[in-house]
């Protein structure tokens, strides 16, 4: 992954198809829709009583359609649920070991390799990766060894002095007195587009925020939106990465929410910490 100038890029293919909605006609009385001459308090009593049993067959049916699969008086025997949304975290095995602060020790199958390849995008899209000691650090760390010195080299020309002082970095990464370096990568969603035993490729669309805090920044923090594909390999006994790449997008429409104080952001970047992806 090359972030240089794709932080903060955004698609050109971010509209929306059909909005979705169904409209449904209801049937018309036979004769008058308004059902002719207004009648007697007796009819309107039974109209009344019409309308109750409408709500209570709503309610019956809302409850039914919202009762879990494992209800013992079913007479369901296939024991089978619905398939989990693909927009619905899967996650079976979290990890719980870390290597050089990395999360490590996924677990070797697809859904393993879904989560290193979110976690891995997330440390390759951090503040970390513009110092140049904890870079190396970074790499050393998830690369799979026959592709460390070209992994290690790219990000080294990609993270060069000159893209640091466009920035408005310090050469070693730091953000200048008064400002906050803001650089974090939000995974949305993976996806695997090829697979065997022991090599995966994963596909990460995620969300990022990237800039400087400050009130005498040119840079401010932006939100971007970017697909992060990661070839990684089964060497020992985890996922390590042999190839990234990065392109722009899918994104969706800005919403409304009134854009924040620079100070209010540098905070809650420093407050709020970041997860373990589990997939």
């Amino acid at each position: 992954m090359s972030p240089g100038d794709e932080h903060g890029a955004r698609g050109d293919d971010g509209g929306y198809g059909g909005t979705g909605q169904t409209r449904t006609r209801l049937p018309d009385s036979a004769g008058d829709p308004y059902g002719g001459a207004r009648r007697g308090g007796r009819s309107s009593s039974r109209s009344l009583v019409t309308v109750v049993g409408v709500v209570v067959l709503l309610i019956a049916a809302i409850a039914f359609a919202n009762r879990g699969g494992d209800d013992s008086g079913s007479g369901d025997t296939g024991g089978d649920k619905a398939d989990t949304s693909p927009t619905a975290p899967s996650g079976e095995r979290p990890v719980t070991t870390k290597a050089g602060g990395i999360p490590s020790g996924f677990a070797h199958n697809e859904q393993g390799a879904q989560s290193a390849a979110a976690n891995y995008t997330v440390v390759l899209g951090s503040d970390g990766m513009f110092n140049t000691a904890k870079r190396h650090e970074i790499v050393r760390t998830i690369a799979d060894p026959s592709a460390l010195d070209q992994l290690q080299s790219g990000f080294d020309a990609d993270y060069s002095a000159e893209f640091l002082g466009k920035l408005g970095l310090n050469e070693d990464g730091g953000a200048p007195a008064g400002s906050t370096f803001v650089n974090r990568t939000l995974p949305v969603g993976t996806k695997t587009t090829t697979a065997s035993a022991d090599a995966v490729t994963v596909e990460v669309w995620c969300n990022s925020l990237f800039g400087l805090t400050g009130e005498t920044s040119t840079n401010p923090v932006t939100n971007g939106w970017f697909t992060v594909t990661v070839k990684l390999n089964w060497i020992g006994d985890d996922w390590k990465v042999l190839e990234t790449s990065q392109k722009t997008g899918p994104t969706p429409v800005n919403g409304d929410s009134p854009v924040s104080e620079s100070d209010k952001i540098g905070k809650a970047v420093e407050e709020f910490g970041g997860f373990t992806y589990a997939r």
